[in-house]
């Protein structure tokens, strides 16, 4: 199995004071877990655990399907907080559109909620150009849950994909992992093509406003690697995913490469 690395946000947090990359926010007892990524606080706040997206419930969306491992990874946040007194921290954008908090967790013992649930397998790796604190860690953390086949990885649902298996997989978040056969920019636009014919193969793409995250990194010189990207799956031409920062592509490591979860500050307190 390919191993990667990436470029990341490192960050620190202990319980009560920051150090380099997050910042303490609130904090309160949880009243209530709605599934396995959001919570909300007794004060009311809802709580969206930035990072990772575990399996989807209905939550009263006609029509919309439980996601399989949903149930039981809301099984596994309620094991890890209900009831108790957790606090927030921050290392990105701190709400969303719907005004929930967008914050890493941590129970007064020290435990990183994110870092727990991605190594327990009941989540996967979900960053954005905006919040991007951590993920390295939660990307080794996942890569170890993977290949150990914790949780969901047990699922043929979660499996990696080839890059000729997301034709069925349309308006979902996925990992896809392939070789490059060409790379090219076109009207700035970057393209990563993974098929012999980019009109119906799949693709993934980098938009001119976002080359700026990749700052360092020539993806114009991916071609006839493999790699891993990881995003939501959708149609340009053939199926196309958008990366918008390097925290959704994985490159072979080099020889010697150091994994970041084992001395990470964002694991302050361990893992229990």
């Amino acid at each position: 199995m390919m191993r990667g690395v990436v470029i990341a946000v490192s960050c620190a947090f202990s319980w009560g004071s920051a150090a380099a990359g997050l910042e303490p926010g609130e904090s309160g007892v949880v009243g209530e877990v709605i599934d396995g990524d959001t919570f909300v606080l007794d004060d009311g706040l809802e709580v969206r655990l930035i990072g990772l997206q575990a399996p989807m419930l209905p939550l009263g969306r006609p029509g919309f399907p439980t996601w399989p491992f949903a149930p039981e990874a809301r099984a596994a946040l309620i094991d890890l907080i209900g009831g108790r007194t957790v606090q927030l921290a921050y290392g990105g954008a701190r709400r969303d559109r719907y005004g929930r908090a967008l914050a890493h967790v941590y129970r007064g013992d020290g435990l990183w909620v994110q870092g727990e649930m991605v190594r327990r397998g009941v989540a996967r790796v979900y960053s954005f150009k905006d919040n991007r604190s951590c993920v390295a860690e939660l990307l080794d953390l996942e890569r170890e849950a993977r290949e150990n086949t914790r949780g969901l990885w047990r699922l043929d649902a979660y499996r990696v994909r080839r890059a000729d298996e997301t034709y069925d997989a349309l308006e979902s978040y996925q990992l896809v992992e392939g070789t490059v056969r060409a790379a090219a920019r076109v009207n700035g636009r970057t393209f990563l093509n993974f098929g012999a014919d980019w009109r119906t193969d799949f693709t993934a793409t980098v938009a001119p406003a976002d080359l700026d995250a990749f700052d360092g990194i020539d993806l114009l010189a991916l071609g006839g690697q493999g790699v891993r990207v990881r995003g939501w799956l959708g149609e340009l031409n053939g199926p196309n995913m958008v990366l918008t920062h390097p925290e959704q592509l994985e490159v072979p490591a080099s020889k010697g490469a150091a994994g970041a979860a084992t001395e990470s500050p964002c694991l302050d307190g361990g893992l229990i």
